[in-house]
Formats: C-alpha cells, structure tokens, sequence
C-alpha cells in the first residue's frame, strides 16, 4: 500500500488501538511518522459502527505533503461531532453538518481550540510516536460563568425570606396552641 503511495493519498479507517499500541505495531508506526508519511489522524465519535461502541480513527497517508504540512500531522478530535442515529437506538450518526466540520477542519490545516491542533513530529518523537488523537487536543467543555455577587445577593435574600417564613410559622403555631389549649 505504501510502496504504491504516489502523489494521491491514502485514507484508511482504523480501530484506535494501532495509535498507541507498542511492539511490532509501534516499531512500524515510528517508521511511518518519521518517513513523515502522516498528514491528518481523525478520531471519530464513539457507537458508529454496528459491531463495536468503541470509537474509529481515519488516518490520512500521504507521500508528497505540501511544504507547509512537511513535518507536522493534523489532529482532529470528532469524538462530538455526531447525532443519534435516526432508525438504530444504540448506533450514532455523522450529519451532514458533522462532515463538513471535519472537512474544513482538514482542508484549512488549521489549530481550532478543542478541535484540530498542528503538532510537529518532535512533539510526536516525543510521546514515543503516540498518536492518540486526545493526547494533542481534547474538545473543550463549556463552562458556566458565575456572578459570585449575584449569587451571595440572591442567598441573603433566600435567608431573608426563610426566617420571614419561620417567623409567621411559629405565629400560626403559637396561635393555634392558645385556641386549642394544647402544646406542641
């Protein structure tokens, strides 16, 4: 496959495993990265197939890379590009949307933050030819601000309505005990 590897590129779909796993596997991943054989490693999202939950990698080959991409592989972390799939409850689905996503994302070689990040192969030299995706970039959670002002404001003003409550309560009690003439 690679020896016929031309000006064309290869994509091959993958099980996550090869990015990382030592020995044999991991001599020939060396090999690869160092022939700077790697253009682009997608992760893909997790349920897409039918016979594994696990996600898939793609991994794009390519012999003559454009000189701005000469040393340097594209990562893209799709592992929340998805939708549910529409007829299969377990299986997830790539929409149209999602596609296009990761194809302006390879296209533009580009560093999105929590989606696509340029390493060098120093950095991948580095990590012992590790290319798991989520090692170089991992999708960003959105996380809610909080007005600690607000927050305090609204708290007093729980507390104030609290002991409002409490107050009328122990009046409708101690009401109560005087017309009955019992103790509570």
């Amino acid at each position: 496959m690679f020896y016929s590897l031309t000006k064309s590129q290869i994509r091959l779909l993958l099980a996550l495993l090869c990015l990382f796993r030592g020995g044999r596997e991991g001599d020939i991943r060396r090999r690869i990265i160092e022939s700077d054989l790697v253009e682009c490693v997608i992760l893909l999202p997790e349920k897409l197939f039918y016979n594994t939950g696990a996600p898939g990698t793609i991994i794009v080959f390519r012999r003559n890379k454009s000189p701005e991409r000469k040393g340097k592989i594209l990562f893209i972390n799709a592992s929340n590009e998805y939708i549910k799939h529409p007829t299969v409850r377990k299986l997830n689905s790539l929409s149209d949307e999602n596609i296009k996503r990761i194809a302006e994302a390879y296209r533009k070689f580009a560093d999105i933050p929590g989606f696509s990040r340029i390493v060098n192969i120093e950095e991948i030299r580095s990590n012992d030819y590790n290319l798991n995706v989520t090692l170089y970039v991992m999708p960003t959670e959105e996380s809610e601000q909080i007005d600690i002002i607000k927050e305090w404001k609204e708290l007093k003003e729980l507390e104030r309505e609290k002991q409002e409550i409490a107050s009328k309560l122990e009046q409708y009690i101690s009401e109560i005990t005087q017309a009955t003439g019992e103790q509570i």
